[in-house]
């Protein structure tokens, strides 16, 4: 599919309509306006690409309402050249955000055939990030971290301590809890041990999915 003037006027009006629902952050807005979401969906869903809307994607996994990536981005306080991990590498969409951002993204996917779908469609258009791979988001990827930031972007029942553990102190997670709704949740470590929690009211994600071998 084509990027053209008419996919570029309809991301500036998402851009600005995002602002009206209270994103504040001008560097996500200019991502969200830049990015061409319309690439990331079937193209069935083209037409509906820029309104605030999740839709299907492969593997019975959805691509998140725009609103929804700006508030947890916004939530992350992104810096260039900060370590992010993304728990949910999905549709790709989140991680070309964090990239756009200047952020070094480490990404990891539960659906095995999203994981390669994924891979080939961020490297054919650009937004690579560091390091994909496919795994359990709950154990995270302990290889590279500490992180800056970690991001989670499906419903997680609970914490995951490993991703917790793979935090810097200073960092932030920004992880939706509990069930359907799921409130989303703010992490940032304080020390070793310590860690302050903040709560940012209800929003809906497929549950994220936990390797029980």
């Amino acid at each position: 599919m084509e990027d053209n003037y008419r996919h570029q006027g309809k991301r500036k009006l998402l851009a600005e309509k995002l602002a009206d629902k209270g994103i504040k952050d001008e560097q996500v807005l200019e991502a969200i306006a830049h990015i061409p979401r319309h690439l990331f969906l079937d193209s069935s869903f083209e037409d509906h690409a820029y309104q605030d809307k999740a839709f299907p994607i492969a593997a019975g996994q959805t691509i998140s309402h725009p609103f929804t990536v700006a508030f947890q981005t916004e939530l992350l306080q992104v810096k260039r050249g900060e370590k992010i991990l993304e728990v949910g590498t999905g549709s790709g969409y989140q991680a070309a955000v964090l990239k756009y951002l200047g952020a070094k993204v480490y990404t990891i996917e539960r659906q095995h055939k999203l994981y390669k779908k994924t891979a080939n469609f961020l490297k054919n258009i650009g937004y690579s990030p560091k390091y994909i791979t496919f795994g359990d988001g709950y154990k995270g990827i302990k290889a590279y971290a500490p992180y800056h930031k970690i991001i989670v972007t499906a419903g997680a029942p609970y914490i995951p301590k490993d991703l917790m553990a793979q935090l810097k102190i200073g960092g932030r997670l920004v992880i939706p809890v509990g069930e359907d709704p799921q409130i989303m949740t703010l992490l940032i470590r304080k020390d070793v041990k310590k860690f302050e929690k903040y709560t940012f009211g209800e929003f809906r994600f497929v549950p994220l999915l936990e390797n029980k071998n």
